[in-house]
């Protein structure tokens, strides 16, 4: 639970009635609709962001447009979520910043969060660090400048994480709190619009790859609007637990570098030898982030034991992270108290 020192702070957010919401449900609908749209559809306004049959979305290019572009459409709504909370809900310019999740920073609700993402991808990180003997390169500088050397690299790690964040949990998270919507039900909606605005990846991917089946390109849309969406309810949580944007944007740029873990298949040896494998224009068929693009030596099968060890892994890393989910999470600046309604703990 909250101290109330942070909770008298978070008060003025809510000058009216408890039972009268600075917000509209259906206004905060239709602001975070707009929200979305701003956020994805400057990408189609300027051949620079458009992609096109001969122009990926990976073209270092068209990443520099894009962040550029999205990274306006983040500050003008921040700024208007702001005005929001001091206008609507009677708010202080810093309980406002406080609502957005930009202040305090608490390094201790960082590094539990990040702790907390870990224990679940403790079998990706044994099949990486361990079979395919990644760890030491963890700790080089050479290896961090691999990953973010690139562009693709810089968007997954750092410009997509945070813009993603602002928008969709700094801006979009808070006009729920206005609306004084349940805390179950703003980790549950609210990153649907995060999972939506994944969706115009269909579009590209059947520019880019047009021999590609249509059904196959939508179950691959599909595939990515529900993993996107399952994190979405994950950092939403996590925001409204910590009332902190740096640990959403963190555990964020910590999945993204992890990628989806293996459900299925023997994992096998590999030492990687080399910086990853990137094309002239870092756009090429590699990740271009560093992770898994190395040239490997002496790759094959290992024994059973190795697999059984990561599936293993992969299982108590599960039973860890719903063991751990609620205590390590646990914060000073907690947004809501997940017991009652949203804004019940700021009256």
């Amino acid at each position: 639970m909250a101290p109330v020192g942070i909770l008298a702070r978070l008060k003025s957010l809510y000058s009216k009635h408890q039972d009268e919401p600075s917000l509209s449900v259906q206004t905060v609908a239709l602001f975070s609709i707009a929200l979305t749209l701003l956020y994805v559809v400057p990408f189609y306004l300027s051949p620079s962001t458009r992609p096109s049959p001969s122009l990926s979305r990976d073209a270092p290019s068209v990443i520099r447009a894009r962040v550029r572009a999205v990274t306006g459409s983040c500050i003008a709504c921040s700024l208007v979520v702001l005005w929001l909370a001091v206008d609507k809900g009677g708010s202080s310019l810093g309980a406002a910043l406080s609502l957005l999740g930009w202040w305090p920073i608490d390094l201790a609700d960082i590094l539990r969060c990040l702790l907390l993402t870990a224990i679940l991808f403790v079998g990706p990180l044994y099949e990486r660090g361990i079979v395919e003997g990644e760890w030491r390169a963890w700790l080089t500088r050479r290896k961090w400048s691999e990953s973010l050397g690139g562009w693709i690299g810089w968007r997954n790690y750092v410009a997509g994480p945070i813009t993603e964040e602002v928008m969709f949990r700094s801006a979009i998270v808070p006009l729920h709190l206005l609306a004084q919507v349940s805390p179950g039900r703003i980790t549950f909606i609210a990153p649907l619009y995060f999972g939506i605005a994944h969706i115009h990846h269909f579009y590209e991917f059947r520019l880019t790859h047009p021999d590609t089946p249509a059904l196959a390109a939508l179950l691959r849309s599909l595939f990515q609007f529900g993993y996107t969406t399952i994190f979405g309810w994950y950092a939403t949580f996590l925001f409204l637990r910590t009332g902190s944007l740096p640990v959403v944007i963190l555990v964020h740029s910590f999945c993204n570098w992890c990628g989806l873990p293996r459900f299925w298949g023997r994992v096998e040896a590999g030492e990687p030898l080399g910086p990853p494998v990137r094309g002239k224009e870092d756009d090429g068929n590699g990740n271009g982030n560093g992770s898994g693009g190395g040239v490997s030596v002496g790759a094959g099968k290992l024994g059973v034991g190795w697999t059984v060890a990561y599936y293993a892994l992969l299982v108590l890393g599960a039973l860890g992270f719903a063991w751990g989910l609620w205590p390590l999470t646990e914060s000073y600046y907690a947004l809501v108290d997940f017991t009652g309604k949203a804004g019940a703990k700021l009256s």
